[in-house]
């Protein structure tokens, strides 16, 4: 079984981008909120995450991980391929 994974992003962010690329090079499945403009999705991520606004906001089974240099930082100290298995 594998983690399920979840990502709030923005289309023209460029952190959310080099995030959900390395998603896909380590072949995640996961779950995109595209928020990109949407107030009323913004808010219910904000409410998800008790406070953090920016984007991307990065899930891992329903715990927040943060954002993309939170995602980078765990795969840099080999911790993330545990996380998503």
């Amino acid at each position: 079984m594998s983690a399920k994974v979840e990502i709030y992003y923005w289309t023209t962010c460029p952190f959310c981008v080099r995030a959900l690329k390395l998603l896909d090079r380590k072949g995640v499945d996961y779950i995109r909120y595209d928020i990109t403009g949407d107030d009323a999705a913004r808010a219910k991520m904000i409410e998800r995450t008790g406070g953090p606004k920016s984007v991307p906001q990065i899930f891992i089974d329903d715990k927040l991980i943060g954002g993309c240099d939170d995602l980078h930082e765990l795969d840099y100290d080999g911790k993330l391929n545990d996380m998503l298995a």
